[in-house]
């Protein structure tokens, strides 16, 4: 039976070997096949064993013509000190990734799989292309990388700007304001929103298709981890430099805590910026380009997507952590609440990008900084209402005019009003109504139903009246007293009735101040003219017209002159910056001064007129005195010089 195997085996190899070195083409290979059979029907086998030989041979001349190609772009070769020409030569490197393809394509399909020999080839070959290919991949990513254009991108941020007062110093420090305040000095720049079309390239769209031809070669071959590594290395340095040209420094907690003010405020106004842009623009750009590029691979995707942002993230959560815990001072409010409303609209997208397990880290450090900022807002606004109501400053204002305090309230109060909602929200369980104002201070306000900021801006506002009053007492002049008050109520109301607060406290509140004013000025004209009135009033004058003293009508214009002129050398420099309130006080004044002295010249005027140096006495008429009112409340000393001139 042996001998029988034996012998068939050599007629098989025999005829097979005819056939082979015969070469023939197909349809003779057939016939030839078919005379050997009409022999021996065990030779209509060779069919099948000629056809696996040319199969091994077809698939041996397709690895070595891939290994062929690979091997001449290989670190021993000329062409390998060169990039594959992408744009010069699309054929050759089209030819290289072809090559790839086929000894992906054989080692697939297990066609060298009894051959371990040319296996290991084949793996050589492969790990000799991805890294050709790595090296291809980060060369084209850097060259191809578009810069960030900083000034267009600010070009299409719409900007809010409020206008709001304020100072390098603390809250405390009202007198250091001096008296050039000028409340339009500075203002506050809200947070600017971005158009939602704006849209850069991040990458030449050109090079996103070379780009993913070498992904998706480089993940077929195993190689995804240095694929994702090449990538995120690359694409972080971009967006590190991104954020350089958006102006955010990277400054650690310590270097936070120590910058000057207006250092600091320059940081948190280009912070809030720079997330915006960074979440609606730049993150939004780098995971199309990661879904473009790595479309063959979900988790890989998603994978070098957070590698390549989250670092970028990170740098802007914990310079918004560090700020979170400064100090506080009132200063800080507004920028902190541009930085607190801008990660909250933020936030979504950051969770919507960050959705995977590894993105969770990011988006719970968002949260963690967001809940921050959130009590570094509500602690500021504490702060500076501890400071309105513990500010004790004892120096009177010259002329009567507005206090820096006032002033510096007041805008921030305006300004507290345009941030109402998240203000609303924060304050929501830190606010007990029933304690914001005094029972006898509400205004006819429902207190139950007004918003926690309403209530604490109106009881912020008690405080404010009850502190400028208590400095009102610091004038020596009670009639310069009642000045400071009407300037300085008038004003409250007049920023009240400028914004939404007016909407707020209602008419009745601005009702109830301008009643205020009303009465101030009542005691005013009672505290500063009622001297001068007196003068002109016919008791101890010594009988009628025509039988009074001559000498206690002379002692009467004389204390008349004296204390009208000393009323003009001391009220000229009194200062009534409301051109409305001025001018109502000098006709009430003169509603007052010049009908009585215009009577009392009328009565006695005459005795005296016939007497030598009347002028001495009888100085002004009831036109220059009427004349002379008109000067006060300028905030210019003035002097009296004038001498009637007898008629």
């Amino acid at each position: 039976m042996t001998t029988t195997v034996g012998g068939e085996d050599r007629v098989m190899a025999t005829a097979q070997q005819i056939v082979k070195s015969l070469n023939a083409p197909k349809d003779v290979t057939e016939d030839m096949i078919l005379i050997f059979s009409s022999f021996d029907n065990r030779l209509s086998n060779i069919t099948h064993l000629i056809s696996n030989e040319k199969v091994g041979t077809r698939v041996g001349d397709r690895f070595e013509a891939a290994e062929e190609v690979i091997l001449r772009w290989d670190s021993g070769s000329d062409a390998s000190r060169h990039s594959l020409p992408w744009d010069d030569s699309p054929d050759e490197v089209a030819e290289y990734l072809t090559a790839i393809d086929e000894i992906l394509q054989l080692t697939e399909d297990l066609s060298l799989q009894s051959e371990s020999e040319v296996m290991d080839r084949a793996e050589n070959a492969l790990q000799l292309a991805m890294t050709k290919l790595e090296d291809e991949f980060r060369h084209i990513l850097i060259r191809s990388t578009v810069p960030l254009d900083a000034d267009s991108l600010h070009g299409s941020i719409r900007r809010v700007s409020l206008s709001f007062a304020c100072n390098d110093g603390e809250l405390e420090d009202f007198e250091n304001f001096g008296e050039d305040y000028q409340e339009t000095s500075c203002y506050h720049e809200r947070g600017a929103s971005l158009g939602d079309d704006l849209f850069v390239d991040l990458i030449h769209h050109d090079a996103v298709t070379e780009l993913k031809e070498i992904a998706d070669r480089m993940i077929r071959s195993g190689y995804e981890k240095e694929c994702c590594q090449v990538y995120s290395s690359v694409r972080r340095d971009v967006l590190d430099e991104c954020l350089s040209i958006l102006g955010v420094e990277k400054l650690s907690i310590e270097e936070v805590q120590r910058i000057e003010w207006w250092s600091l405020d320059e940081n948190m106004k280009k912070w809030t910026q720079a997330v915006k842009i960074v979440v609606r623009v730049l993150l939004t750009g780098e995971k199309r380009l990661c879904e473009q590029i790595f479309s063959s691979s979900e988790l890989i995707k998603e994978v070098c997507f957070t590698e390549t942002a989250k670092g970028c993230v990170m740098q802007l959560l914990n310079f918004a952590e560090a700020v979170a815990i400064v100090r506080r001072s009132s200063e800080k409010l507004f920028r902190i609440l541009d930085m607190y409303d801008t990660l909250k609209d933020v936030l979504p997208g950051l969770e919507a990008f960050f959705s995977d397990e590894s993105g969770e880290l990011v988006c719970s450090e968002a949260q963690g900084v967001l809940a921050g900022l959130g009590e570094a807002a509500k602690g500021t606004f504490q702060e500076f209402e501890n400071a309105v109501q513990g500010e004790t400053s004892r120096k009177p204002i010259q002329g009567g005019e507005i206090h820096p305090l006032t002033r510096y309230v007041m805008n921030y109060v305006k300004l507290v009003v345009d941030y109402s909602d998240s203000l609303n929200s924060l304050l929501e369980s830190n606010t007990d109504k029933s304690d914001c104002l005094p029972n006898d201070n509400r205004d006819g306000l429902h207190m139950g139903e007004m918003s926690p900021i309403a209530c604490r801006l109106l009881a912020l506002l008690t405080l404010l009246e009850s502190n400028l009053e208590e400095k009102s007492r610091l004038y020596g002049d009670s009639a310069m007293r009642y000045i400071f008050l009407m300037n300085n109520i008038l004003y409250i109301v007049q920023k009240v009735k400028g914004s939404d607060l007016g909407k707020l406290l209602g008419d009745d509140w601005v009702r109830k101040r301008r009643g205020q004013i009303r009465q101030y000025a009542t005691s005013y004209l009672r505290a500063s003219w009622s001297k001068v009135l007196s003068c002109l009033k016919d008791e101890g004058i010594g009988g009628s017209a025509s039988s009074a003293s001559k000498l206690a009508l002379k002692e009467r214009f004389k204390n008349f002159n004296l204390n009208f002129e000393e009323i003009y050398r001391i009220q000229t420099a009194w200062k009534v910056p409301d051109a409305q309130l001025r001018e109502e006080l000098r006709i009430s004044i003169s509603e007052k001064v010049i009908p009585a002295y215009r009577s009392f010249m009328g009565r006695f005027g005459s005795q005296l007129e016939s007497g030598r140096q009347s002028g001495k006495y009888i100085k002004y008429t009831p036109e220059d005195l009427e004349s002379y009112l008109s000067d006060l409340f300028e905030g210019s000393p003035g002097v009296l010089h004038h001498v009637r001139r007898k008629s």
